[in-house]
Protein backbone atom coordinates (compact mmCIF):
# COMPACT_ATOMS: atom_id res chain seq x y z
CA UNK A 1 0.00 0.00 0.00
CA UNK A 2 2.87 2.27 0.70
CA UNK A 3 4.52 1.72 -2.61
CA UNK A 4 1.45 2.16 -4.52
CA UNK A 5 0.92 6.02 -2.59
CA UNK A 6 4.74 6.56 -3.55
CA UNK A 7 4.33 5.88 -6.77
CA UNK A 8 1.22 7.52 -7.10
CA UNK A 9 2.82 10.66 -6.11
CA UNK A 10 6.45 10.40 -8.55
CA UNK A 11 3.27 10.25 -11.50
CA UNK A 12 1.50 13.11 -10.21
CA UNK A 13 5.29 15.02 -9.98
CA UNK A 14 6.73 13.64 -12.88
CA UNK A 15 3.65 14.70 -14.84
CA UNK A 16 3.06 18.09 -13.89
CA UNK A 17 6.89 19.12 -14.32
CA UNK A 18 7.50 17.71 -17.42
CA UNK A 19 4.48 19.06 -18.64
CA UNK A 20 5.68 22.38 -18.63
CA UNK A 21 8.00 21.08 -21.81
CA UNK A 22 5.52 22.03 -24.54
CA UNK A 23 4.69 22.88 -27.99
CA UNK A 24 1.24 24.82 -28.66
CA UNK A 25 0.22 24.29 -31.92
CA UNK A 26 -3.42 25.54 -31.85
CA UNK A 27 -2.56 27.94 -29.80
CA UNK A 28 -1.63 29.72 -26.12
CA UNK A 29 -3.93 27.55 -24.22
CA UNK A 30 -3.62 23.88 -25.40
CA UNK A 31 -0.73 22.22 -25.77
CA UNK A 32 1.34 19.27 -26.65
CA UNK A 33 3.23 18.33 -23.53
CA UNK A 34 5.97 15.06 -22.46
CA UNK A 35 3.28 14.96 -19.29
CA UNK A 36 0.96 12.93 -20.83
CA UNK A 37 4.07 10.54 -22.12
CA UNK A 38 4.67 10.40 -18.34
CA UNK A 39 1.06 9.76 -16.97
CA UNK A 40 0.75 6.90 -19.81
CA UNK A 41 4.43 5.31 -18.79
CA UNK A 42 3.28 5.00 -15.48
CA UNK A 43 -0.15 3.34 -15.76
CA UNK A 44 1.54 0.64 -17.40
CA UNK A 45 4.47 0.63 -15.25
CA UNK A 46 3.05 0.52 -12.23
CA UNK A 47 0.63 -1.82 -12.53
CA UNK A 48 -0.99 -1.82 -8.50
CA UNK A 49 -1.99 1.81 -9.38
CA UNK A 50 -6.18 1.94 -10.74
CA UNK A 51 -5.66 3.95 -14.57
CA UNK A 52 -9.20 6.17 -13.42
CA UNK A 53 -8.07 6.76 -9.65
CA UNK A 54 -4.82 8.22 -10.92
CA UNK A 55 -6.55 9.94 -13.92
CA UNK A 56 -8.53 11.75 -10.85
CA UNK A 57 -5.20 12.55 -8.75
CA UNK A 58 -3.28 13.43 -11.78
CA UNK A 59 -5.87 15.63 -13.12
CA UNK A 60 -6.03 17.73 -10.24
CA UNK A 61 -2.76 18.35 -8.84
CA UNK A 62 -1.87 19.28 -12.56
CA UNK A 63 -4.85 21.82 -12.23
CA UNK A 64 -3.60 23.27 -8.93
CA UNK A 65 -0.04 23.12 -10.02
CA UNK A 66 -0.36 25.13 -13.44
CA UNK A 67 -3.35 27.55 -11.74
CA UNK A 68 -0.35 28.02 -8.68
CA UNK A 69 1.95 29.32 -11.81
CA UNK A 70 -0.47 31.30 -13.58
CA UNK A 71 -1.67 32.75 -10.81
CA UNK A 72 2.03 34.09 -9.33
CA UNK A 73 1.89 35.81 -12.86
CA UNK A 74 -1.09 38.23 -11.36
CA UNK A 75 -4.07 36.00 -12.73
CA UNK A 76 -6.82 35.78 -10.44
CA UNK A 77 -7.56 32.11 -8.55
CA UNK A 78 -10.86 31.89 -10.36
CA UNK A 79 -9.71 32.86 -14.22
CA UNK A 80 -6.76 30.47 -13.76
CA UNK A 81 -8.12 27.36 -12.10
CA UNK A 82 -10.84 27.95 -15.00
CA UNK A 83 -8.34 27.83 -17.79
CA UNK A 84 -6.69 25.07 -17.00
CA UNK A 85 -9.45 22.84 -16.14
CA UNK A 86 -9.75 21.67 -19.75
CA UNK A 87 -6.20 20.05 -19.17
CA UNK A 88 -7.95 17.64 -15.88
CA UNK A 89 -10.86 16.51 -18.26
CA UNK A 90 -8.30 15.19 -20.91
CA UNK A 91 -6.74 12.97 -17.95
CA UNK A 92 -9.99 12.10 -16.64
CA UNK A 93 -10.82 11.20 -20.43
CA UNK A 94 -7.60 9.19 -21.51
CA UNK A 95 -7.93 7.57 -17.79
CA UNK A 96 -11.31 6.46 -18.34
CA UNK A 97 -10.63 4.93 -21.94
CA UNK A 98 -7.51 2.83 -20.32
CA UNK A 99 -10.03 1.25 -17.55
CA UNK A 100 -13.08 0.57 -19.78
CA UNK A 101 -10.14 -1.18 -22.94
CA UNK A 102 -8.86 -2.82 -19.49
CA UNK A 103 -5.30 -1.98 -20.89
CA UNK A 104 -3.80 -4.35 -18.00
CA UNK A 105 -4.88 -7.31 -19.42
CA UNK A 106 -3.32 -6.98 -23.20
CA UNK A 107 0.32 -5.62 -22.16
CA UNK A 108 1.91 -9.22 -23.49
CA UNK A 109 0.08 -7.23 -27.03
CA UNK A 110 2.44 -4.38 -27.83
CA UNK A 111 0.43 -3.20 -30.84
CA UNK A 112 -2.92 -3.22 -29.33
CA UNK A 113 -1.81 -1.33 -26.37
CA UNK A 114 -0.12 1.41 -28.44
CA UNK A 115 -3.77 1.17 -30.50
CA UNK A 116 -5.39 1.67 -27.12
CA UNK A 117 -2.92 4.59 -25.92
CA UNK A 118 -3.06 6.40 -29.32
CA UNK A 119 -7.05 6.43 -29.52
CA UNK A 120 -7.31 7.44 -26.06
CA UNK A 121 -5.21 9.88 -26.38
CA UNK A 122 -7.18 10.94 -29.33
CA UNK A 123 -10.20 10.90 -27.55
CA UNK A 124 -9.24 12.98 -24.72
CA UNK A 125 -7.91 15.84 -26.98
CA UNK A 126 -10.69 16.06 -28.85
CA UNK A 127 -12.51 16.07 -25.18
CA UNK A 128 -10.24 18.76 -24.26
CA UNK A 129 -10.76 20.92 -27.04
CA UNK A 130 -14.79 20.46 -27.31
CA UNK A 131 -13.96 21.93 -23.60
CA UNK A 132 -12.55 24.53 -24.49
CA UNK A 133 -14.66 25.54 -26.72
CA UNK A 134 -17.63 25.58 -24.40
CA UNK A 135 -15.24 28.14 -22.34
CA UNK A 136 -15.12 30.36 -25.26
CA UNK A 137 -12.45 29.07 -27.27
CA UNK A 138 -12.86 28.77 -30.97
CA UNK A 139 -10.67 25.80 -31.86
CA UNK A 140 -11.52 24.02 -35.04
CA UNK A 141 -12.37 20.08 -34.74
CA UNK A 142 -11.96 19.16 -38.37
CA UNK A 143 -10.57 16.73 -40.55
CA UNK A 144 -6.94 18.41 -40.75
CA UNK A 145 -7.02 18.76 -36.49
CA UNK A 146 -7.92 15.17 -36.12
CA UNK A 147 -5.00 14.07 -38.01
CA UNK A 148 -2.90 16.12 -36.74
CA UNK A 149 -4.23 14.52 -32.77
CA UNK A 150 -3.65 11.42 -33.80
CA UNK A 151 -0.27 11.80 -35.43
CA UNK A 152 0.57 13.32 -31.98
CA UNK A 153 -1.37 10.28 -29.97
CA UNK A 154 0.24 7.54 -32.31
CA UNK A 155 4.10 9.25 -31.21
CA UNK A 156 3.39 9.53 -27.85
CA UNK A 157 1.91 5.97 -27.42
CA UNK A 158 4.06 3.85 -29.38
CA UNK A 159 7.10 5.54 -27.87
CA UNK A 160 5.60 4.94 -24.72
CA UNK A 161 5.02 1.19 -25.50
CA UNK A 162 8.32 1.17 -27.15
CA UNK A 163 10.25 2.26 -23.99
CA UNK A 164 8.09 -0.17 -22.23
CA UNK A 165 9.07 -3.31 -23.88
CA UNK A 166 12.84 -2.37 -23.95
CA UNK A 167 13.07 -1.87 -20.41
CA UNK A 168 10.99 -5.38 -19.82
CA UNK A 169 13.37 -7.10 -22.27
CA UNK A 170 16.08 -5.91 -20.19
CA UNK A 171 14.57 -6.91 -16.88
CA UNK A 172 13.62 -10.38 -18.28
CA UNK A 173 17.65 -10.37 -19.58
CA UNK A 174 18.64 -10.44 -16.09
CA UNK A 175 16.16 -12.29 -14.69
CA UNK A 176 16.86 -14.66 -17.02
CA UNK A 177 21.28 -14.23 -16.52
CA UNK A 178 20.24 -14.69 -12.53
CA UNK A 179 18.28 -17.99 -12.86
CA UNK A 180 21.38 -19.69 -14.99
CA UNK A 181 23.71 -18.77 -12.30
CA UNK A 182 21.27 -20.39 -10.00
CA UNK A 183 20.92 -23.35 -11.86
CA UNK A 184 24.92 -23.35 -12.05
CA UNK A 185 25.04 -22.95 -8.57
CA UNK A 186 22.36 -26.07 -8.15
CA UNK A 187 23.75 -27.97 -10.35
CA UNK A 188 27.38 -27.83 -8.51
CA UNK A 189 25.80 -28.22 -5.35
CA UNK A 190 23.85 -31.64 -6.82
CA UNK A 191 27.30 -32.72 -8.44
CA UNK A 192 28.73 -32.74 -4.82
CA UNK A 193 25.94 -34.24 -3.00
CA UNK A 194 25.96 -36.90 -6.11
CA UNK A 195 29.92 -37.85 -5.26
CA UNK A 196 28.53 -38.20 -1.39
CA UNK A 197 25.90 -40.51 -2.27
CA UNK A 198 27.89 -42.26 -4.23
CA UNK A 199 30.90 -43.02 -1.71
CA UNK A 200 27.46 -43.48 0.68
CA UNK A 201 26.49 -46.17 -1.39
CA UNK A 202 29.87 -47.69 -1.54
CA UNK A 203 30.47 -47.38 2.20
CA UNK A 204 27.20 -49.62 2.33
CA UNK A 205 28.28 -52.88 1.15
CA UNK A 206 31.43 -52.72 3.68
CA UNK A 207 28.84 -51.84 6.52
CA UNK A 208 26.63 -54.85 5.51
CA UNK A 209 29.71 -57.31 5.61
CA UNK A 210 30.85 -55.79 8.97
CA UNK A 211 26.94 -56.43 10.18
CA UNK A 212 27.61 -60.49 8.45
CA UNK A 213 30.71 -60.72 10.20
CA UNK A 214 30.33 -59.74 13.48
CA UNK A 215 26.72 -61.83 13.22
CA UNK A 216 29.15 -65.46 12.66
CA UNK A 217 31.23 -64.25 15.16
CA UNK A 218 28.28 -64.14 17.42
CA UNK A 219 27.76 -67.56 16.58
CA UNK A 220 31.20 -68.79 16.53
CA UNK A 221 31.34 -67.36 20.43
CA UNK A 222 28.19 -68.96 21.28
CA UNK A 223 29.45 -71.93 20.29
CA UNK A 224 32.33 -71.93 22.25
CA UNK A 225 30.95 -69.90 25.31
CA UNK A 226 28.24 -73.61 25.45
CA UNK A 227 31.19 -75.64 25.10
CA UNK A 228 32.69 -74.40 27.90
CA UNK A 229 36.10 -73.05 26.00
CA UNK A 230 34.85 -69.35 27.14
CA UNK A 231 33.06 -67.38 30.06
CA UNK A 232 29.46 -65.94 28.84
CA UNK A 233 29.41 -62.34 27.62
CA UNK A 234 31.42 -62.35 24.70
CA UNK A 235 28.96 -63.75 22.17
CA UNK A 236 26.30 -61.00 23.72
CA UNK A 237 28.60 -58.12 22.92
CA UNK A 238 29.51 -59.46 19.68
CA UNK A 239 25.96 -59.90 19.11
CA UNK A 240 25.51 -55.88 20.05
CA UNK A 241 27.89 -54.54 17.71
CA UNK A 242 26.24 -56.35 15.01
CA UNK A 243 23.51 -54.85 16.35
CA UNK A 244 24.87 -51.68 16.17
CA UNK A 245 26.02 -51.75 13.29
CA UNK A 246 23.16 -52.78 11.58
CA UNK A 247 21.37 -49.91 13.09
CA UNK A 248 24.17 -47.37 11.08
CA UNK A 249 23.19 -49.31 8.23
CA UNK A 250 19.72 -48.39 8.19
CA UNK A 251 20.59 -44.84 9.04
CA UNK A 252 22.99 -44.52 5.73
CA UNK A 253 20.13 -46.10 3.52
CA UNK A 254 17.85 -43.02 5.17
CA UNK A 255 20.33 -40.64 3.88
CA UNK A 256 20.94 -42.12 1.00
CA UNK A 257 17.20 -42.02 0.36
CA UNK A 258 16.86 -38.48 0.69
CA UNK A 259 20.04 -37.54 -1.36
CA UNK A 260 18.30 -39.68 -4.16
CA UNK A 261 14.87 -37.95 -4.09
CA UNK A 262 16.65 -34.45 -3.73
CA UNK A 263 18.67 -35.23 -7.12
CA UNK A 264 15.37 -36.48 -8.85
CA UNK A 265 13.57 -33.18 -8.39
CA UNK A 266 13.34 -31.61 -11.52
CA UNK A 267 15.13 -28.46 -10.93
CA UNK A 268 17.14 -28.75 -13.93
CA UNK A 269 16.99 -30.55 -17.33
CA UNK A 270 17.28 -33.85 -17.25
CA UNK A 271 19.84 -34.22 -19.97
CA UNK A 272 22.54 -31.55 -21.09
CA UNK A 273 24.58 -31.10 -23.92
CA UNK A 274 28.50 -31.88 -23.22
CA UNK A 275 29.15 -28.22 -24.50
CA UNK A 276 27.29 -26.62 -21.98
CA UNK A 277 28.41 -29.12 -19.24
CA UNK A 278 32.22 -27.92 -20.17
CA UNK A 279 31.35 -24.31 -20.25
CA UNK A 280 29.87 -24.33 -16.68
CA UNK A 281 32.61 -26.17 -15.23
CA UNK A 282 34.94 -23.48 -17.25
CA UNK A 283 32.75 -20.85 -15.56
CA UNK A 284 32.83 -21.79 -12.32
CA UNK A 285 36.57 -22.39 -11.72
CA UNK A 286 37.42 -19.27 -13.38
CA UNK A 287 35.36 -17.67 -10.16
CA UNK A 288 37.55 -20.03 -7.67
CA UNK A 289 40.21 -18.61 -9.42
CA UNK A 290 39.44 -15.15 -9.17
CA UNK A 291 38.81 -15.50 -5.47
CA UNK A 292 41.66 -16.97 -5.05
CA UNK A 293 43.61 -13.99 -6.31
CA UNK A 294 44.88 -15.59 -9.54
CA UNK A 295 45.04 -14.72 -13.00
CA UNK A 296 44.31 -17.83 -15.10
CA UNK A 297 43.63 -18.01 -18.67
CA UNK A 298 40.87 -21.04 -18.93
CA UNK A 299 40.69 -22.39 -22.52
CA UNK A 300 37.70 -24.51 -23.77
CA UNK A 301 37.38 -26.32 -26.63
CA UNK A 302 34.31 -28.49 -27.70
CA UNK A 303 32.38 -29.16 -30.91
CA UNK A 304 30.56 -32.15 -30.21
CA UNK A 305 26.69 -32.13 -30.34
CA UNK A 306 25.96 -34.64 -27.86
CA UNK A 307 23.84 -34.70 -24.79
CA UNK A 308 23.85 -36.53 -21.51
CA UNK A 309 21.94 -37.33 -18.20
CA UNK A 310 25.37 -38.67 -16.43
CA UNK A 311 25.22 -34.80 -15.12
CA UNK A 312 26.36 -34.91 -11.76
CA UNK A 313 28.71 -37.66 -12.36
CA UNK A 314 30.75 -35.94 -14.87
CA UNK A 315 30.59 -32.57 -13.38
CA UNK A 316 31.96 -33.94 -10.45
CA UNK A 317 34.83 -35.56 -12.11
CA UNK A 318 35.50 -32.77 -14.39
CA UNK A 319 35.14 -30.20 -11.41
CA UNK A 320 37.90 -31.73 -9.25
CA UNK A 321 40.59 -31.59 -12.14
CA UNK A 322 40.06 -28.62 -13.10
CA UNK A 323 40.08 -27.21 -9.77
CA UNK A 324 43.42 -28.98 -8.74
CA UNK A 325 44.47 -27.25 -12.04
CA UNK A 326 43.61 -24.02 -10.29
CA UNK A 327 44.75 -25.10 -7.21
CA UNK A 328 48.12 -26.22 -8.43
CA UNK A 329 49.40 -23.03 -10.40
CA UNK A 330 50.63 -20.07 -8.60
CA UNK A 331 49.97 -16.61 -9.30
CA UNK A 332 49.11 -17.05 -12.77
CA UNK A 333 48.99 -19.74 -15.47
CA UNK A 334 46.53 -21.29 -18.19
CA UNK A 335 44.17 -23.91 -17.74
CA UNK A 336 42.44 -25.88 -20.68
CA UNK A 337 39.26 -28.32 -21.17
CA UNK A 338 39.50 -29.90 -24.77
CA UNK A 339 36.09 -31.95 -25.40
CA UNK A 340 36.12 -34.41 -28.89
CA UNK A 341 34.73 -37.74 -30.05
CA UNK A 342 37.34 -40.31 -30.45
CA UNK A 343 35.66 -43.56 -32.29
CA UNK A 344 33.58 -44.86 -29.83
CA UNK A 345 34.64 -42.87 -26.74
CA UNK A 346 34.13 -38.94 -26.00
CA UNK A 347 37.10 -37.74 -23.97
CA UNK A 348 38.26 -34.69 -22.14
CA UNK A 349 41.62 -33.27 -21.90
CA UNK A 350 42.12 -31.13 -18.78
CA UNK A 351 45.84 -29.27 -18.63
CA UNK A 352 47.35 -26.42 -16.73
CA UNK A 353 50.78 -25.25 -16.59
CA UNK A 354 51.32 -25.79 -13.19
CA UNK A 355 54.65 -27.13 -11.52
CA UNK A 356 53.43 -30.41 -12.43
CA UNK A 357 53.68 -34.19 -10.78
CA UNK A 358 57.44 -35.98 -10.87
CA UNK A 359 57.74 -39.04 -13.11
CA UNK A 360 58.78 -40.50 -10.02
CA UNK A 361 55.32 -40.40 -8.49
CA UNK A 362 53.33 -40.37 -11.57
CA UNK A 363 51.91 -44.01 -9.85
CA UNK A 364 50.67 -42.95 -7.00
CA UNK A 365 48.70 -39.87 -8.37
CA UNK A 366 45.51 -41.67 -7.49
CA UNK A 367 46.12 -43.63 -4.42
CA UNK A 368 44.09 -41.77 -1.32
CA UNK A 369 46.42 -39.42 0.54
CA UNK A 370 48.66 -38.28 -2.35
CA UNK A 371 48.30 -34.79 -2.46
CA UNK A 372 51.07 -31.99 -3.77
CA UNK A 373 49.33 -29.29 -1.52
CA UNK A 374 49.82 -27.75 1.28
CA UNK A 375 48.27 -24.45 3.09
CA UNK A 376 49.87 -21.89 4.89
CA UNK A 377 50.73 -23.56 7.55
CA UNK A 378 52.65 -26.34 6.16
CA UNK A 379 49.37 -28.79 6.12
CA UNK A 380 49.18 -31.32 3.36
CA UNK A 381 45.52 -31.85 1.68
CA UNK A 382 43.78 -34.68 2.21
CA UNK A 383 44.71 -36.49 -1.11
CA UNK A 384 41.35 -37.90 -1.67
CA UNK A 385 40.01 -35.52 -4.92
CA UNK A 386 41.77 -37.76 -7.73
CA UNK A 387 40.92 -41.18 -6.35
CA UNK A 388 37.23 -40.00 -5.93
CA UNK A 389 37.51 -38.86 -9.51
CA UNK A 390 38.84 -42.36 -10.65
CA UNK A 391 36.27 -44.38 -8.73
CA UNK A 392 32.98 -42.03 -10.47
CA UNK A 393 34.88 -42.91 -13.63
CA UNK A 394 35.17 -46.28 -13.19
CA UNK A 395 31.23 -46.27 -12.35
CA UNK A 396 30.64 -44.97 -15.26
CA UNK A 397 32.87 -47.56 -16.81
CA UNK A 398 35.58 -45.33 -18.10
CA UNK A 399 38.95 -44.48 -18.02
CA UNK A 400 41.15 -41.69 -16.33
CA UNK A 401 44.73 -41.17 -16.54
CA UNK A 402 47.48 -38.69 -16.55
CA UNK A 403 49.88 -37.82 -19.14
CA UNK A 404 52.77 -35.70 -19.77
CA UNK A 405 53.43 -33.37 -22.73
CA UNK A 406 56.98 -31.11 -22.07
CA UNK A 407 55.94 -29.42 -18.89
CA UNK A 408 52.39 -29.33 -18.88
CA UNK A 409 50.43 -32.23 -17.06
CA UNK A 410 47.33 -33.43 -18.42
CA UNK A 411 44.43 -35.64 -17.29
CA UNK A 412 42.47 -37.89 -20.03
CA UNK A 413 38.92 -38.85 -18.96
CA UNK A 414 37.43 -41.34 -21.77
CA UNK A 415 33.80 -42.25 -21.30
CA UNK A 416 31.74 -44.67 -23.74
CA UNK A 417 29.56 -42.59 -25.80
CA UNK A 418 27.09 -45.90 -24.84
CA UNK A 419 27.08 -44.69 -20.69
CA UNK A 420 27.05 -41.17 -22.05
CA UNK A 421 23.83 -41.65 -23.98
CA UNK A 422 21.46 -44.00 -21.42
CA UNK A 423 18.35 -42.75 -21.14
CA UNK A 424 17.88 -43.59 -17.64
CA UNK A 425 19.74 -41.92 -14.49
CA UNK A 426 21.42 -44.42 -12.78
CA UNK A 427 19.74 -46.14 -9.99
CA UNK A 428 20.73 -46.64 -6.47
CA UNK A 429 19.94 -49.62 -4.50
CA UNK A 430 19.01 -49.44 -1.22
Amino acid sequence: MRNRYVHLLLIMAATAFLGELKMNPFGETFRFSLGTTCYFFGLIWFQQLRPFETGVWVGVSLLLFRALLTHNQGVAWDDALLHHLPSTIYYLLFALTLTLTNLRRRLEKPLMVGIIGAGGDLLANIGELTFRNLLGAAYPLDTHTVLILALFGCLRSFFVVGLYNMLMIRQLRLLGDQQNEQIQHLLLLNASLYEEGFYLHKSMGHIEDITRNSYELYKQLKTEEKSGRLPSGYSRHALSIAEEVHELKKDSQRILAGLDKLLRQDTIEERIELKQLTRLVVQANSKYAQMLGKEIDFHQHAEINLTTNRTYALVSILNNLVANSVEAIQGAGSIGVEVRLSQAFVEWMVWDTGPGIPDSEAEYVFQPGYTTKYDSRGNPSTGIGLSHCLDLTASLCGTLEMTRSGSTTQFLLRMPTSELLQKQREEWSS
